[in-house]
């Protein structure tokens, strides 16, 4: 597709249009998680400004290159159907931090509040009882991971990797889309190699708009239009199947207490 008729398809995209309609769901969740400073907030800035007709204007707080500002977990519609949620990112892939990601993931905590990292079993059953109070299983949640190709990918990391993309899948039932921020200042080709070994099914390379840099040009516009449209297609072809979101939203809650449950039992 072109960028007007991209543009065109993804503005006006429906969960009504649907092959068996919404079954219940109401929103797209691009869920948006890894690593501090890799690019996630200047990613919703970018796809915010590919899909508007106004001037770049960062809504998301983007941080320095090893820095990371985003300390809560804050939501960002791109259209009437889809919103960009911009999670608190980690600092480490320990099980720790691992259990508020996917709590995060699983849309368990509010959007636009802070985020505080619990450590006892105890803490996460609060976290999960609060949730419950006004549960949110509306959201269809398309997992994505944000990675900086400026920096390498550790050996200890790879295998940490691995296993955190397995439990991505099986809490959301969606392989997590990888996008490879800062494209032209790393060794692309290499991450691309790393990620497709892990089972990465859809690799993306982006170069993200920025206030210092955001002359819009048609192959610029077209990563950001794919990497929308991708998260649509996974949807789509999700959505051919009967499904139940309050059920969905049962089995991530289980999902999350057994991790949980496992992590502290080896700790």
């Amino acid at each position: 597709m072109e960028v007007d008729k991209l543009k065109e398809y993804i503005t006006s995209y429906s969960l009504n249009n649907c092959v068996r309609g919404s079954q219940g769901y109401t929103r797209v969740l691009m869920q948006l998680f890894g690593f501090l400073g890799h690019g996630k907030s200047s990613l919703i800035n970018s796809c915010k400004y590919v899909l508007g007709d106004k001037a770049y204007t960062p809504c998301a707080q983007a941080a320095p290159a090893d820095g990371g500002l985003t300390m809560e977990r804050r939501a960002y519609p791109l259209t009437d159907t889809i919103t960009m949620v911009d999670n608190r990112g980690c600092s480490t892939m320990n099980s720790f931090e691992m259990g508020e990601v996917y709590a995060q993931l699983g849309n368990f905590l509010p959007l636009n509040e802070q985020v505080e990292w619990t450590k006892e079993y105890e803490d996460m059953i609060c976290q999960l009882e609060d949730a419950d109070v006004e549960p949110n299983f509306t959201d269809f949640i398309v997992p994505i991971f944000v990675y900086s190709a400026r920096k390498d990918v550790a050996d200890k990391e790879v295998e940490e990797m691995k296993t955190i993309f397995k439990n991505c899948r099986d809490l959301t039932g969606i392989y997590p889309i990888i996008v490879l921020t800062n494209k032209t200042s790393g060794n692309f080709s290499r991450l691309r190699d790393i990620f497709e070994g892990l089972g990465a099914e859809e690799i993306l390379a982006v170069e993200n708009y920025t206030e210092e840099d955001h002359v819009k040009t048609r192959g610029r516009h077209m990563q950001f239009l794919k990497l929308i449209h991708k998260v649509l297609e996974d949807v789509n072809f999700r959505m051919q199947e009967e499904r139940n979101p309050r059920k969905e939203r049962a089995e991530r809650k289980k999902f999350l207490l057994k991790f949980v449950h496992n992590r502290d039992t080896k700790q």
